[in-house]
């Protein structure tokens, strides 16, 4: 006896208006990288399972694959068992790259050359949360749009320069897919299903996932600026806007506040109301993490990442990144030598740093 809350399969493929016969299945290959992220995989293969269920017959099936073909391990430390290794599949397959942490380290030889491989066979190929990154060290995704964690789209952004970054929740640019990480899966594989087996069915699964917002390629993956500071003030957050968007050449106080129509003045007591803090010192907060990014997710040199983030004088660098962190970038890198650590240098706070220290348009 079926459990009175489980759904009618035929009540359900009638609901979702399937009339189509019966074809085969879609396959999905999960190639599952070292310290991969759960949630990302799981947001994309239970949408997949869900269809099943609600259409009453197999819409679609897949495999887990990881190098050696054994085991992959996520980031939480749980372990997961694999199916196949890195075998070739079918040219009609879908392979869909999970990514982590460390991800580069995660991408080894085998794993480039199996992408490669089968992307020449004609595989559709994506990547869930930093799979992305493995997808464009392969070279696949050349004159493409994608997207990939926030978290990661400033290294991403430096290492990649021949694709489109994206700031969307996920892209599918031809047969390349990328979503940016967390619950963002589950809105690409309810945008396949509808693509492949209509709206009505996507939106059946949605609701039994209890997903009652389905985002599109044309959502941020990033909450809006108000949302995020806790603080709606429209003046507040278009300045924070142009100081997300003005990274390695910053612009001065003076400069945005004039183009908000305030005083400096003003400015400086808006952000020390609503973020305790000067605009100088929260513009310089937001360079140094991006800072602290690259340092620790590519190969860029000191030199160039302190270029990147609008220092023009790598002790000045070292010595904003030490007051913020407790350390120096050379340090945060891992290098072995001390040169440039600045060990004797006295600790000083981030709003004492003089104006024409960080902007070079301030007289302009």
């Amino acid at each position: 006896m079926r459990h009175p809350h489980t759904p009618n399969p035929q009540r359900q493929t009638a609901a979702v208006g399937r009339t189509e016969p019966a074809a085969k299945p879609r396959r999905f290959i999960f190639l599952l990288l070292d310290r991969f992220t759960l949630i990302s995989f799981a947001g994309a293969i239970e949408p997949l399972r869900l269809a099943n269920r609600v259409a009453g017959r197999k819409l679609y099936e897949w495999k887990l694959a990881g190098e050696g073909g054994k085991e992959a391990r996520c980031s939480n430390g749980s372990v997961m068992r694999l199916e196949m290794g890195l075998e070739e599949i079918a040219r009609d397959d879908t392979v869909l790259v999970c990514g982590g942490v460390d991800v580069a380290e995660a991408t080894t030889r085998p794993i480039l050359n199996w992408l490669r491989r089968e992307a020449r066979h004609g595989a559709a190929i994506g990547g869930l949360c930093t799979g992305a990154w493995a997808i464009a060290r392969a070279g696949l995704l050349q004159g493409k749009r994608a997207t990939i964690h926030w978290e990661n789209q400033d290294s991403f952004q430096e290492e990649f320069e021949e694709l489109t970054l994206t700031k969307s929740v996920f892209v599918i640019d031809g047969n390349r897919m990328s979503s940016s990480g967390g619950i963002s899966s589950i809105d690409l594989m309810l945008k396949i299903i509808a693509r492949d087996h209509g709206e009505g069915l996507a939106n059946t699964v949605a609701d039994q996932l209890i997903y009652t917002s389905i985002r599109t390629d044309q959502d941020s993956q990033r909450l809006s600026i108000p949302t995020r500071i806790g603080v709606r003030h429209p003046k507040l957050a278009q300045v924070i806007g142009r100081m997300e968007t003005n990274i390695e050449e910053p612009i001065s106080p003076a400069r945005l506040a004039e183009e908000v129509g305030m005083s400096t003045r003003q400015l400086e007591r808006l952000f020390r109301r609503y973020l305790n803090r000067s605009p100088k010192r929260y513009y310089m907060e937001i360079r140094l993490q991006k800072a602290r990014n690259l340092l620790m997710q590519t190969e860029m040199s000191v030199i160039n990442v302190a270029l990147a983030c609008g220092f023009a004088s790598p002790s000045h660098f070292s010595k904003c990144y030490r007051a913020h962190y407790s350390t120096t970038p050379y340090r945060e890198r891992g290098a072995s030598g001390t040169g440039g650590t600045m060990d004797g240098e006295e600790a000083f706070d981030l709003d004492d740093l003089s104006d024409e220290d960080d902007f070079a348009d301030e007289d302009e």
